[in-house]
């Protein structure tokens, strides 16, 4: 009798926006891991340099209401004025197939993704050093209005809350260092 591939897992890296979480993400997919990347959908406009069906599949907002309503979102929410929700098909082809799946989400969708999926998910959260360190790399980015960037900055204090219901917690202070820590947490419980 012939043994049953185990299901992929899983890991679901979230942070507030500002703290690398996307930057995180690309270097651990680079590392030849055997993961994929969920891309994520989302009816706000492309910043510039990102690309569709890489960074984002950018929709309108009709076409993600109607994915909505034929239950298409493993999760979705709203933020700032958009949505944004991570395509169900594809995550669950992959994690039937045993492969690892990367999932770059709020802290909102991460606790739906626990709750759909308790054994299989594994969830990350990167820290900013600071609330001082993340309001800067926030100015830095240049993508958003001081209005945005307060609104951001409110946000993150209740996404940091959310901290202790994930089972790894990284401080993203010297990219370096932070990239090593969350590459030993994916190693390590891809060997469980």
């Amino acid at each position: 009798m012939a043994v049953s591939k185990p299901k992929g897992k899983l890991f679901v890296v979230s942070a507030p926006s500002g703290s690398g979480k996307t930057t995180l993400c690309n270097r651990i997919l680079g590392d030849k891991l055997g993961l994929i990347r969920s891309v994520s959908c989302t009816t706000r406009p492309p910043r510039d340099g990102e690309t569709d069906g890489v960074d984002y599949h950018f929709v309108s907002e009709k076409r993600f209401r109607t994915m909505i309503a034929r239950r298409q979102f493993l999760e979705y929410e709203e933020n700032f004025g958009h949505f944004y929700g991570t395509p169900r098909k594809g995550v669950e082809r992959w994690l039937k197939k045993g492969i690892g799946v990367i999932l770059n989400i709020d802290v909102k969708g991460a606790m739906k993704v626990r709750k759909a999926y308790p054994r299989s998910s594994v969830l990350i959260f990167i820290l900013p050093p600071s609330i001082k360190v993340l309001k800067e790399r926030l100015h830095l980015r240049k993508s958003d209005s001081a209005h945005t960037i307060s609104r951001r900055l409110k946000l993150a204090q209740i996404e940091m809350s959310y901290r202790t219901r994930y089972d790894y917690r990284v401080v993203n202070d010297k990219l370096d260092d932070a990239y090593k820590k969350l590459k030993a947490i994916i190693v390590s419980e891809l060997k469980k």
